[in-house]
């Protein structure tokens, strides 16, 4: 079932996510107030206004109760991304996403009604590191900051053995969600699945449990 999305903020980030909502099926509406940013991104949005939408009036006439979700991607200026933010609570918003650049922002903006706070640049900085810190970290996802999904090599001395043969979960303490080869993906094999020479894992479990896999294939 789609969702109706409201952005405000056509930055990068706003940009990217719009552009995503709707690849993904669902209703955007995005504001802006830079009238050029307004105009690329209309193909890929309902409808879009050149607004300041630190205006309660320009708030109200939305009708933002009527948003599965509002997202505030206002990166440079904090005091109208809070002041965003904090209108968009009292007009009944069902539920606010705003961004902000440091638990600095964080902290004020879910004081100030956000109902979840995101940071795209430390996400994808983090993720960076992790990934190229190591040789074999192929892709990696952050559940928590213990927990996360890596896709990885196949353990050399895995190879021509079994998930159950090798009591995986047990040794290991991870799961393995998938594996891939040769642009195939086998999710969550079954406990008879005959590791190849070839094969990617896609693995979740605490990054120390993961680390010492890694140590295992270099």
């Amino acid at each position: 079932m789609s969702k109706s999305v409201l952005v405000i903020g056509l930055g990068r980030f706003g940009k990217y996510i719009t552009r995503k909502f709707n690849e993904l099926g669902d209703e955007v509406m995005a504001i802006d107030i830079d009238e050029e940013k307004v105009h690329d991104i209309m193909p890929y949005v309902v409808n879009a206004k050149i607004a300041n939408c630190s205006r309660e009036e320009t708030l109200r006439s939305l009708g933002v109760g009527n948003f599965d979700l509002c997202f505030v991607c206002i990166g440079k200026n904090f005091q109208s991304s809070l002041e965003i933010t904090c209108l968009l609570k009292d007009l009944g918003a069902k539920k606010v996403i705003s961004k902000a650049s440091d638990e600095f922002h964080a902290k004020f903006l879910k004081r100030n009604g956000a109902d979840e706070v995101v940071f795209p640049e430390k996400y994808s900085a983090e993720k960076s590191a992790t990934k190229y810190s190591s040789n074999h970290i192929i892709d990696y996802i952050e559940i928590s900051d213990k927990v996360a999904i890596y896709e990885i090599p196949v353990v050399p001395s895995w190879v021509d053995k079994s998930i159950i043969e090798l009591d995986i979960r047990k040794k290991h303490r991870i799961n393995i969600l998938a594996v891939k080869n040769n642009g195939r993906v086998r999710s969550l094999p079954d406990a008879d699945y005959v590791f190849n020479v070839n094969d990617q894992m896609i693995v979740m479990g605490e990054s120390d449990d993961v680390e010492k896999l890694l140590n295992k294939i270099k």
